[in-house]
Protein backbone atom coordinates (compact mmCIF):
# COMPACT_ATOMS: atom_id res chain seq x y z
CA UNK A 1 0.00 0.00 0.00
CA UNK A 2 1.13 3.52 -0.81
CA UNK A 3 -0.11 6.74 0.78
CA UNK A 4 0.38 9.85 -1.30
CA UNK A 5 -1.14 13.25 -1.85
CA UNK A 6 -3.83 13.19 -4.52
CA UNK A 7 -3.58 15.37 -7.60
CA UNK A 8 -5.96 16.41 -10.35
CA UNK A 9 -5.12 13.17 -12.21
CA UNK A 10 -6.81 11.27 -9.35
CA UNK A 11 -10.18 13.03 -9.64
CA UNK A 12 -12.06 10.08 -11.11
CA UNK A 13 -10.74 7.55 -8.56
CA UNK A 14 -11.42 9.96 -5.68
CA UNK A 15 -14.96 10.77 -6.80
CA UNK A 16 -15.75 7.09 -7.27
CA UNK A 17 -14.46 6.29 -3.78
CA UNK A 18 -16.27 9.13 -2.03
CA UNK A 19 -19.58 8.72 -3.86
CA UNK A 20 -19.49 5.04 -2.95
CA UNK A 21 -18.96 5.98 0.71
CA UNK A 22 -21.72 8.58 0.63
CA UNK A 23 -24.17 6.05 -0.81
CA UNK A 24 -23.16 3.05 1.34
CA UNK A 25 -22.69 4.92 4.64
CA UNK A 26 -24.75 8.11 4.41
CA UNK A 27 -24.98 8.38 8.20
CA UNK A 28 -21.19 8.72 8.45
CA UNK A 29 -20.85 11.95 6.47
CA UNK A 30 -21.99 15.52 6.94
CA UNK A 31 -22.78 15.78 3.24
CA UNK A 32 -24.98 13.61 1.05
CA UNK A 33 -24.20 12.42 -2.46
CA UNK A 34 -26.66 15.08 -3.69
CA UNK A 35 -24.68 17.79 -1.88
CA UNK A 36 -21.28 16.63 -3.09
CA UNK A 37 -21.45 18.80 -6.19
CA UNK A 38 -19.02 18.98 -9.04
CA UNK A 39 -16.17 18.91 -8.77
CA UNK A 40 -16.03 17.12 -5.44
CA UNK A 41 -12.29 17.60 -5.14
CA UNK A 42 -11.00 19.07 -1.88
CA UNK A 43 -7.41 18.73 -3.06
CA UNK A 44 -7.95 21.06 -6.02
CA UNK A 45 -6.91 23.94 -3.80
CA UNK A 46 -4.50 26.80 -4.20
CA UNK A 47 -3.67 26.57 -0.48
CA UNK A 48 -0.36 24.87 0.15
CA UNK A 49 -1.45 23.86 3.66
CA UNK A 50 -4.53 21.94 2.55
CA UNK A 51 -4.34 18.49 1.01
CA UNK A 52 -6.06 15.18 0.39
CA UNK A 53 -4.23 11.91 0.90
CA UNK A 54 -5.09 8.63 -0.76
CA UNK A 55 -4.21 5.08 0.22
CA UNK A 56 -3.52 3.06 -2.92
CA UNK A 57 -3.43 -0.73 -2.88
CA UNK A 58 -0.67 -2.49 -4.80
CA UNK A 59 -3.26 -3.39 -7.47
CA UNK A 60 -3.77 0.34 -8.13
CA UNK A 61 -7.14 0.75 -6.39
CA UNK A 62 -7.83 3.77 -4.20
CA UNK A 63 -8.81 2.12 -0.91
CA UNK A 64 -9.19 5.20 1.30
CA UNK A 65 -8.80 8.94 1.50
CA UNK A 66 -8.75 11.78 3.99
CA UNK A 67 -8.60 15.55 3.58
CA UNK A 68 -7.05 18.30 5.66
CA UNK A 69 -7.58 22.05 5.46
CA UNK A 70 -6.11 24.83 7.50
CA UNK A 71 -8.51 27.51 8.67
CA UNK A 72 -8.20 30.64 6.53
CA UNK A 73 -9.40 33.39 8.88
CA UNK A 74 -6.64 35.19 10.81
CA UNK A 75 -7.93 34.35 14.30
CA UNK A 76 -8.43 30.68 13.38
CA UNK A 77 -5.21 29.96 11.45
CA UNK A 78 -3.77 28.04 14.39
CA UNK A 79 -6.33 25.28 13.66
CA UNK A 80 -6.80 22.74 10.91
CA UNK A 81 -9.58 20.32 10.06
CA UNK A 82 -9.35 16.62 9.24
CA UNK A 83 -12.42 15.73 7.16
CA UNK A 84 -13.94 13.36 4.59
CA UNK A 85 -12.18 10.33 6.02
CA UNK A 86 -13.27 7.14 4.29
CA UNK A 87 -11.91 3.64 3.76
CA UNK A 88 -13.72 1.13 1.53
CA UNK A 89 -15.45 -1.60 3.53
CA UNK A 90 -13.56 -4.33 1.67
CA UNK A 91 -10.27 -2.70 2.74
CA UNK A 92 -11.29 -2.28 6.38
CA UNK A 93 -9.19 -3.93 9.07
CA UNK A 94 -5.87 -3.43 7.28
CA UNK A 95 -4.82 -0.34 9.25
CA UNK A 96 -5.43 1.96 6.28
CA UNK A 97 -7.50 4.47 8.28
CA UNK A 98 -4.86 4.60 11.01
CA UNK A 99 -2.08 5.21 8.48
CA UNK A 100 -4.09 7.99 6.82
CA UNK A 101 -4.76 9.72 10.16
CA UNK A 102 -1.12 9.36 11.20
CA UNK A 103 0.07 10.88 7.93
CA UNK A 104 -2.31 13.85 8.27
CA UNK A 105 -1.03 14.50 11.80
CA UNK A 106 2.58 14.12 10.70
CA UNK A 107 2.10 16.65 7.88
CA UNK A 108 0.05 19.00 10.06
CA UNK A 109 2.91 19.16 12.56
CA UNK A 110 5.16 20.58 9.83
CA UNK A 111 2.84 23.51 9.05
CA UNK A 112 4.17 26.63 10.69
CA UNK A 113 1.84 28.12 13.31
CA UNK A 114 -0.59 25.20 13.31
CA UNK A 115 -1.48 24.10 16.86
CA UNK A 116 -4.70 22.08 16.69
CA UNK A 117 -6.15 19.45 14.40
CA UNK A 118 -9.94 19.23 14.72
CA UNK A 119 -12.50 16.82 13.31
CA UNK A 120 -16.19 16.01 13.56
CA UNK A 121 -17.50 12.44 13.80
CA UNK A 122 -20.99 10.99 14.01
CA UNK A 123 -21.40 9.80 17.60
CA UNK A 124 -22.67 6.35 16.57
CA UNK A 125 -19.54 5.71 14.49
CA UNK A 126 -17.80 3.86 17.31
CA UNK A 127 -15.10 2.43 15.05
CA UNK A 128 -14.00 5.86 13.79
CA UNK A 129 -14.16 7.42 17.28
CA UNK A 130 -12.04 4.61 18.65
CA UNK A 131 -9.43 5.19 15.95
CA UNK A 132 -9.30 8.93 16.62
CA UNK A 133 -9.03 8.44 20.40
CA UNK A 134 -6.23 5.91 19.93
CA UNK A 135 -4.36 8.53 17.88
CA UNK A 136 -4.68 11.13 20.66
CA UNK A 137 -7.84 13.05 19.70
CA UNK A 138 -10.17 14.01 22.54
CA UNK A 139 -13.84 14.94 22.42
CA UNK A 140 -14.65 18.52 23.37
CA UNK A 141 -18.25 18.99 22.25
CA UNK A 142 -21.34 17.05 21.25
CA UNK A 143 -24.12 18.42 19.09
CA UNK A 144 -27.36 16.54 19.51
CA UNK A 145 -29.51 15.96 16.44
CA UNK A 146 -26.80 17.51 14.29
CA UNK A 147 -27.67 15.55 11.15
CA UNK A 148 -31.12 14.67 9.88
CA UNK A 149 -31.83 11.95 7.34
CA UNK A 150 -35.52 11.45 6.73
CA UNK A 151 -37.03 11.11 10.20
CA UNK A 152 -33.77 10.03 11.84
CA UNK A 153 -31.34 12.26 13.70
CA UNK A 154 -27.64 11.71 14.41
CA UNK A 155 -25.49 13.37 17.04
CA UNK A 156 -21.99 14.56 16.18
CA UNK A 157 -18.91 14.92 18.34
CA UNK A 158 -16.15 17.41 17.80
CA UNK A 159 -12.69 16.16 18.59
CA UNK A 160 -9.29 17.84 18.71
CA UNK A 161 -5.64 16.92 18.84
CA UNK A 162 -3.10 19.39 20.19
CA UNK A 163 -0.21 19.11 17.79
CA UNK A 164 2.37 20.34 20.29
CA UNK A 165 2.32 19.70 24.02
Amino acid sequence: MTIRELTSTDVSAYQTLMLSGLREHPESFRISSQDAGEPMVPFASICSDSFTLGAWLDEGQLAGAVSFARETQAKLRHKGLLYRMYVRAESSGRGIGRKLVQEVVKRARTIEGLEHNNLTVVSLNVHAKSLYVSEGFTSFAREERSLKMGDSYFDEEQMALRLFK
